[in-house]
């Protein structure tokens, strides 16, 4: 059956009955959900049925819906889309992001189905497969970082049959038709880098969580500014959260680079570990910033520490608001290019840095 054919009979079968649901439909015609989906939504754009959440109902029965309750109007999700949004477990990075869906959604008409991402792909594709079949229009996708194996989670998400949008992620060389919107985490550890050496600062270290999916983003543009401004670029710190050990002697070893007057500048990555780090410095009668200058990565309680601390501050509610706005403009127009979105990251400057407050700078 050719496409205007099939949509002819969603309609028709629409002014019958008065409302179908989609997965009843696909079943009936023999086609995917996706695709009456699809037709759903272009039949809904001539005004020739009207989009509910899950189905559709003919302009008939949606007049005489509103006109039997008028006193309990239908949220104006119902004849949104409905996006799912997976993203990770834990973590104090990613409620910002969140809230920035939300609002965009909530702006938009837009229903949002959340899910928590697992630690294998198995456990994504099982997200993903409950979503679909829940009736998502379209996926916002933010996986836990590393899934493995990487060519297979990528030819995966290039072929799921509804729009996908990655969250603050970077899709591969098999991306497909893929979208995604992220802050730009190299220029944000470069602005760091640039502070710092603006303050006379020639060797700059790098503390970084081996397990976040940005520390390669953020080693990548800490080590590119430290080329371009002729600095040396290190040493470098790991922080691996699965080795108690290691994890503590990270911090002793930095602290002895201090005392040693090794190390005199430092961009740490996250918060919590560069709080815990004034602290240790402090308890060795080191002082911050005159024996070490920080910079912190992530800005979300940066600004309590005892020190405040000077930060990178990723555009997180912006990045899920993008996140929305970039799904939208698919499913409106699924032949508009495809779009590809880095938000760059603002520096604030406090006490920890060494630097006048009055020097905050923005990108």
């Amino acid at each position: 059956m050719l496409t205007e054919e099939r949509r002819e009979a969603l309609r028709r079968l629409v002014e019958r009955r008065g409302s179908i649901k989609v997965k009843d439909v696909a079943e009936e015609m023999g086609v995917s959900a996706v695709t009456v989906r699809q037709d759903v939504r272009e039949l809904a754009g001539r005004g020739l049925v009207v989009r509910v959440h899950g189905g559709a109902m003919s302009p008939t029965a949606a007049e005489a819906a509103d006109v039997a309750a008028p006193a309990v109007p239908r949220p104006v999700t119902r004849q949104g889309d409905a996006f799912g949004l997976i993203v990770p477990p834990g973590g104090y990075y990613y409620p910002e992001i969140i809230r920035g869906v939300q609002d965009a959604a909530r702006t938009h008409g837009v229903r949002v189905v959340l899910a928590v991402s697992g630690e294998t792909l198995a456990d994504n594709q099982e997200q993903v497969r409950r979503l679909i079949a829940a009736g998502v229009d379209g996926l916002l996708l933010m996986p836990r970082a590393g899934l493995e194996p990487v060519d297979l989670a990528e030819e995966w998400l290039a072929g799921l049959e509804i729009p996908v949008v990655l969250v603050d992620r970077r899709a591969g060389t098999q991306a497909g038709r893929l979208e995604q919107v992220a802050s730009d985490h190299a220029h944000g550890a470069g602005l760091a880098v640039r502070h710092l050496a603006g303050l006379g600062h020639e060797r700059i270290a790098l503390a970084a969580r081996v397990e976040s999916p940005n520390t390669p983003l953020i080693r990548e543009g800490h080590a590119a500014a430290c080329r371009a401004l002729g600095l040396v670029a290190g040493p470098e710190f790991g922080i691996d959260p699965t080795d108690t050990h290691a994890s503590a002697e990270w911090f002793e070893r930095l602290a002895r680079a201090v005392e040693a007057g090794e190390v005199r500048a430092a961009l740490v990555h996250n918060d919590l570990d560069a709080v815990a780090l004034v602290g240790l410095l402090q308890a060795r009668g080191l002082r911050v910033p005159e024996d070490l200058a920080i910079v912190t990565y992530d800005d979300e309680v940066a600004e309590l520490s005892d020190v405040p601390l000077t930060a990178v501050a990723p555009p997180k509610r912006a990045v899920g608001e993008w996140a929305v706005d970039l799904m939208r403009r698919r499913l409106a127009d699924p032949a508009a290019p495809l779009a590809e979105l880095l938000l760059r990251p603002e520096l604030r400057v406090r006490d920890s840095s060494g630097a006048s407050s009055a020097a905050v700078g923005h990108v």
